[in-house]
């Protein structure tokens, strides 16, 4: 039987240590392949164009181009590479900007290995990865709004609260569909739809949207 091919990672971040150092690491997993390190923003943009990596691995204090500029561009150019903030921040603003740009999770530098390299599958699998510390941030943010449904743009039917209470939890279309007894290709136009009425570019913003509009007790950490 034919191994699956390697989830394709790019690594920006202007510490060559760090670099190095997930670059040790991934070496030894079978289903991940660093195909590229870039020292800054800028050059994350370029190499992600010619690469055309599966996922990002993005810093986001980084000199000639910041972290969030970067995240916007790589998905203006290929929505479809996943990007997975890693940094040593959890400020609300530096979360907010990173996700609402197009992130599709969230790692502290100080996390463990392991729990980057479950960040990046959960990205190539179309999931939202969160640090716990960053969830409890968003959950307190969601409990500090005073009426969240009220702001709601357009009302969602019963079956859309549904789909967008479990993106709020990360999952993918796939389990999606198995939570709510669905085909996989179903889940996938209730999420096209709600992006669609809601006025969101991703399934990221969708997930950020259901915490903040109290439809999730709180994202998948």
């Amino acid at each position: 039987m034919t191994d699956p091919t390697p989830i394709r990672v790019l690594i920006v971040d202007d510490h060559a240590v760090v670099r190095m150092g997930l670059k040790m690491f991934f070496d030894h997993q079978p289903d991940i392949e660093v195909v590229g390190e870039a020292a800054d923003g800028s050059e994350g943009v370029a190499m992600a164009r010619r690469l055309e990596p599966d996922v990002v691995l993005m810093d986001l204090l980084m000199p000639n181009m910041d972290g969030v500029t970067a995240i916007g561009r790589i998905k203006a150019e290929r929505p479809e590479t996943e990007i997975v903030t890693m940094t040593s921040f959890i400020e609300e603003e530096k979360v907010t900007s990173a996700l609402e740009a197009g992130a599709s999770g969230y790692v502290l530098k100080d996390a463990e290995a392991e729990e980057v390299a479950a960040a990046v599958r959960a990205a190539f699998a179309g999931e939202v990865h969160l640090d716990p510390a960053v969830a409890r941030l968003l959950a307190q943010r969601m409990r500090a709004k005073k009426s969240p449904e009220e702001e709601l743009a357009e009302p969602l039917t019963d079956r859309e609260k549904d789909v967008m209470r479990l993106l709020g939890q990360g999952m993918s279309n796939k389990e999606i569909g198995t939570e709510l007894f669905i085909t996989e290709r179903t889940a996938r136009t209730y999420v096209s739809n709600i992006l669609g009425k809601l006025g969101l570019a991703s399934r990221t913003q969708a997930a950020l949207y259901a915490v903040e509009h109290n439809l999730v007790d709180g994202p998948k950490g």
